[in-house]
């Protein structure tokens, strides 16, 4: 019997080739292609008779092959295969392109199932081209036989080069019939109480259903799985650190109205809100679990830099950390430039460098091993720097506070990673320990708006504070869709306003030009290196033109933002590495190249790195994608009012994946598009509510416990 944990590549019938191409869609093992769920159905079940097809109409037909040729057009240098299927009504011509193989395959006598669209031939007759076909083992016509391919609702699923939906067909069937009973870990009464079906039939309705009803009602339980044990991992979540201690104080409200006012700006009711919260979760004697979202440039680092000194103030440390080493140097800007007289040490470490600050311009450049060495003595009260500060070679003299961009699931290994900086008390027994052992406060920062229902869903383990308004005086920055013919007006344009003293971004989907077997193409997708020479060579030979992504060295990447903000630099062109956090205050256009390339969210996060000075700023948004789809979400772009409307829309364009990025959150496929279902959501979170509520520790249900532990790796709550 074939298992689920059962690697591909040590099972006799999968070949190597195939192997290989599973690897490409991430599939593994059995569970991996199992779980490797259709997307759609092609509805091949009903039969028609030969004599009865009619032009234009997709039908399901069985014969007897009469014939079978091959031939090849000359002008078009293509191999036919052409074969002539018979049934007691008639004949039907049927044609593939460059297939030579079936000629193994279709042998006359052979009895087929063929599914497809009905056309007219050149000689007044149906013909059926590049139909779906299956070869049956029976030696008449009879119907009887269990088919992969036709007569069927036909599962149809993602694919890759070489692997076709066929090819998925035929590894899955004889594994679902060989396959070992899979232990239930849903609880009985939920799947009586919302009549689902068990996880065996329901993996057979899903890939091979025999009526739409199955595979609804096997999918919306898959759907429903993923989304019950996301709820339940966030009420665990929720309870483990609820047992926790953290550092509880009251903040010094005097000194922060004195910071409040050294600063250029007045904060708004949004920011001074968020802050409280914030201010409110110190007070509690167990650490803080908060989600602060607000629209591009709204000033949530200035709302988390404001905790980190209530914090300093305490004589305890501050960790911020940025998911890329760009956006890193960017917080350490925002200390040394509003914060300047602070003096009790802002760390910076990186790939590349390690600085640390002191006040009144007292930066220092200093070894790396020596930087570390003072965070564990508790030296530096701030420190910034990516992920790198989770590591094993890091420790910290009393962490308190942890900020971190664009990562919400901030999990309990990565918790635990902390607990190295956490002071203990004075305990005597090693339960004491364990439990005197307190956690950092934690502030997640979002600059993606997410809409509330997709935060309380994918999220709910975090408490939600909103920045939902724009400091005072922002301009409303011009945001235009550029059609191709008006490419050069808009170089014009960008020339005008350089020689202004303005500065500009140019942002492509790729780093260099696509490749198809080792021979370049020119695809519409706009290559950074590509407009680099463009545009420095042909079009702004005369004005400084420069180049970012993510494949240059730390040290280039960093002397290149330096140039780009203090001017030296009139045009950048970007890939995304630019997409979070960059506050350049003169660059006044945003130009992105190939935006059916990107989600909504990410357009408007690019759009947010100008407007932030007092110049009037302007977006272009170029495609040479003309489909509705793009077209409808530019017009979304251009007409939004705040982010959160704008991810409202994308969540209904293209949904929560595009919002988040899938790979971030790792919830799968499924789940990501029920979380467009609120009725299930609701239910799945009811459902785990009611578990949670009467058995914490999920004792009687020792399976689910087991399915909830390997779902918290998948989603990267470890």
């Amino acid at each position: 019997m074939i298992k689920l944990s059962d690697q591909l590549s040590e099972l006799k019938g999968f070949r190597k080739n195939f192997v290989d191409k599973l690897k490409k869609l991430n599939i593994e093992t059995i569970k991996d292609l199992l779980w490797h769920f259709p997307f759609r159905y092609e509805d091949f079940s009903g039969f028609s008779k030969i004599a009865d097809l009619k032009i234009g109409e997709h039908a399901t037909v069985q014969g007897v092959i009469s014939a079978v040729k091959l031939y090849r057009t000359w002008k078009r240098r293509m191999f036919i295969v052409e074969a002539l299927i018979s049934d007691d009504t008639g004949s039907v011509k049927a044609v593939w392109f460059n297939q030579r193989f079936l000629l193994s395959v279709l042998k006359k006598g052979r009895i087929v199932n063929l599914a497809g669209k009905v056309t007219e031939s050149s000689k007044n007759s149906v013909c059926m081209s590049h139909p779906v076909y299956e070869v049956l083992n029976q030696k008449t016509i009879s119907g009887n036989e269990e088919t992969k391919h036709t007569g069927r609702l036909t599962p149809v699923y993602s694919e890759t080069k070489g692997l076709t939906s066929r090819a998925i067909r035929f590894l899955i069937k004889p594994v679902l019939e060989n396959l070992e009973k899979i232990a239930e870990f849903l609880p009985e009464e939920i799947l009586n109480r919302l009549r689902f079906p068990e996880i065996n039939p329901a993996l057979r309705q899903l890939h091979f259903p025999d009526n739409p009803e199955e595979w609804k009602i096997a999918q919306k339980r898959f759907a429903f799985e993923d989304l019950f044990l996301l709820q339940l991992a966030n009420l665990k979540q929720r309870l483990w650190l609820a047992e926790k201690k953290s550092f509880s104080f009251d903040a010094d409200l005097e000194f922060l109205k004195k910071e409040f006012s050294r600063l250029p700006f007045e904060l708004t009711q949004a920011q001074k809100k968020a802050l409280w919260e914030i201010l409110k979760d110190f007070k509690k004697p167990h650490p803080m679990n908060r989600l602060l979202q607000g629209d591009v440039g709204s000033g949530k680092t200035i709302v988390a830099a404001l905790a980190a000194l209530a914090i300093a103030k305490e004589n305890k440390q501050n960790a911020f950390m940025a998911p890329t080493e760009v956006l890193a140097r960017q917080h350490y800007a925002t200390f040394k430039k509003f914060f300047s007289d602070f003096d009790k040490g802002v760390g910076l470490i990186t790939g590349g460098e390690a600085i640390v600050f002191y006040g009144d311009n007292l930066e220092t450049k200093v070894k790396k091993q020596e930087l570390i060495k003072k965070i564990a003595d508790n030296e530096i009260k701030i420190v910034i720097g990516t992920h790198s500060l989770i590591q094993k070679n890091f420790k910290f003299g009393d962490l308190a506070f942890v900020v971190v961009d664009e990562q919400h699931r901030f999990g309990v290994k990565q918790r635990a990673e902390l607990l190295r900086g956490s002071r203990q008390v004075n305990t005597r027994t090693s339960a004491d320990i364990k439990s005197a052992l307190t956690l950092p406060h934690f502030l997640s920062m979002s600059a993606t708006p997410i809409p509330r229902t997709l935060s309380l869903t994918l999220f709910g383990d975090l408490d939600l504070s909103i920045i939902d308004e724009l400091p005072k005086n922002r301009k409303k920055i011009i945001t235009k869709a550029v059609s191709p013919s008006n490419r050069d007006k808009a170089y014009v344009f960008i020339r005008e306003q350089i020689k202004k003293g303005r500065q500009t971004f140019v942002i492509c989907p790729r780093i260099d030009p696509a490749e198809i077997n080792g021979n370049l193409f020119i695809p519409e997708t706009k290559a950074v290196k590509e407009e680099y020479e463009k545009l420095s060579q042909k079009i702004f030979p005369d004005l400084k033109v420069a180049m970012l992504h993510g494949k240059m060295k730390s040290k280039e990447k960093a002397l290149t933002m330096k140039e780009f903000s203090e001017g030296k630099t009139d045009i950048l062109v970007s890939t995304s590495v630019i997409e979070v956090g960059v506050d350049i205050p003169n660059a006044t256009i945003m130009m992105i190249e190939g935006t059916e390339c990107f989600g909504l969210a990410q357009l408007y996060q690019f759009r947010g790195r100008v407007g932030r000075g007092q110049h009037q700023s302007f977006c272009f948004l170029f495609t040479d994608s003309f489909s509705k789809t793009t077209q409808q979400r530019l017009r979304s772009l251009i007409e939004a009012k705040n982010g959160f409307e704008l991810a409202e829309k994308d969540l209904e364009i293209r949904g929560p994946g595009e919002i988040l990025g899938a790979a971030q959150t790792g919830v799968p496929d499924l789940a990501m598009k029920a979380i467009k279902n609120p009725e299930l959501v609701k239910t799945a979170r009811d459902e785990a509510v009611g578990i949670i509520g009467k058995d914490p520790e999920l004792k009687n249900y020792p399976l689910l416990q087991k399915r909830l532990e390997s779902f918290g790796k998948e989603i990267h709550l470890e």
